[in-house]
Parts: structure tokens; C-alpha cells; sequence
């Protein structure tokens, strides 16, 4: 225990010794001219500068500021920020990607059974309509006026009919866009993982 001690200590303080500490500052302004201090100015950071040693060695360089550029960055960088927002959302929302999978399935099962519920009304709806018209043309055929109640069942029953395919072709858009919605959350939390 005491020779590890030892040791780490000897490690560190040779680490220490191998990263020297920055002493002066310098940038060229935009004539050129070089402008040293032992302190990191506006100016410094304006055109960028070199972080010297005590023996005027650089020991690193930073680049110039740029408004533009931090502009550019901080929308992409604001926008990758609300992504890793949303993924931690999802995370917490479902865990991993098995569950969505389960909870993807499940709403869709849900979804089908509806298009399936409306699809058997509205073929009851269209056997109705012929039995609507078979009776509208058995007056017709004996020369009877059609009565106003079969006239009014008629046209419900056409309006009905093209409120059963309009609900039936809003649920396929909303089986379509759960699916694509639940796969880009499984891709998402596959990413994750």
C-alpha cells in the first residue's frame, strides 16, 4: 500500500512537470505586430493567441473569434441540444426499444380493429343501400311514386356511407403514421442502447 503511494506520487508530480504551466499571452493584431501580457485580453481573443511557457515556447493555440461562426454553431448546437432533450424523454417515456415495440403493436392492433369494425359497417351500409334501391325500383317498375320516407332513407344511407369511407381512410393514414412515428422512436432508442 505505502510503495503504491509512493509511486502515484512519483507518477503525478512527473505528470506535473510534463504539462508546463502558460505564463505569457501573445496574438498579432491585424498589422501583424506582436502583443504579449500575462493575461488573456479582449484582443487576445479577437484575433486568437498563443499560450506561451516561461521560456516562450507555445504550448497551445487558440483560434480567433468569430461572431458568424458562433452564430452558425449555436443553432446547430441549440438543435442538437433539444435532441438529446427529446431522447431523454423517450428513455424515460419508455425504457428501451421492446417496449415501444410492445406499445407500437399494440396501438396498431387497436387502429386495425377499428378499420376492421368500420369496414364491416360500411358493407352493411351498402347491403342496405341495395336493398334501399331494390325497393326504390320495384315502385318505379309499377309505376308508383317513390314515398318520401324510402327517398330520406336513400340519402341518409348514401351520407352514411361516405362518412364510413372518409372515417375509414382517416384511420389508414393514422395506422400509417403511428408506424412511422413508433419506428423512428425504436430507431431512436435502439441508438441508445
Amino acid at each position: 500500500m505505502f510503495l503504491s503511494t509512493i509511486l502515484f506520487c512519483t507518477c503525478t508530480m512527473i505528470h506535473a512537470e510534463q504539462q508546463p504551466k502558460a505564463e505569457w499571452y501573445r496574438y498579432y493584431d491585424k498589422n501583424g505586430v506582436a502583443n504579449i501580457s500575462t493575461s488573456v485580453t479582449p484582443a487576445h481573443i479577437k484575433y486568437g493567441y498563443e499560450a506561451l511557457d516561461r521560456n516562450m515556447q507555445v504550448i497551445k493555440r487558440n483560434k480567433a473569434y468569430s461572431v458568424e461562426r458562433d452564430l452558425q454553431q449555436s443553432t446547430s448546437r441549440a438543435s442538437e441540444v433539444r435532441k438529446l432533450e427529446q431522447d431523454a424523454r423517450l428513455k424515460r417515456a419508455y425504457g428501451n426499444s421492446t417496449v415501444a415495440t410492445n406499445k407500437k403493436n399494440e396501438i396498431l392492433q387497436n387502429i386495425k380493429q377499428q378499420i376492421n369494425l368500420q369496414n364491416q359497417n360500411l358493407k352493411q351500409l351498402q347491403n342496405d343501400r341495395i336493398i334501399l334501391k331494390r325497393q326504390e325500383m320495384e315502385y318505379y317498375r309499377k309505376g308508383n311514386t317513390v314515398p318520401v320516407i324510402l327517398k330520406d332513407r336513400i340519402k341518409y344511407n348514401a351520407e352514411n356511407i361516405a362518412r364510413s369511407k372518409e372515417y375509414i381512410g382517416n384511420l389508414q393514414n393514422n395506422y400509417q403514421s403511428t408506424q412511422s412515428y413508433y419506428d423512428d422512436i425504436i430507431n431512436r432508442l435502439k441508438r441508445l442502447e
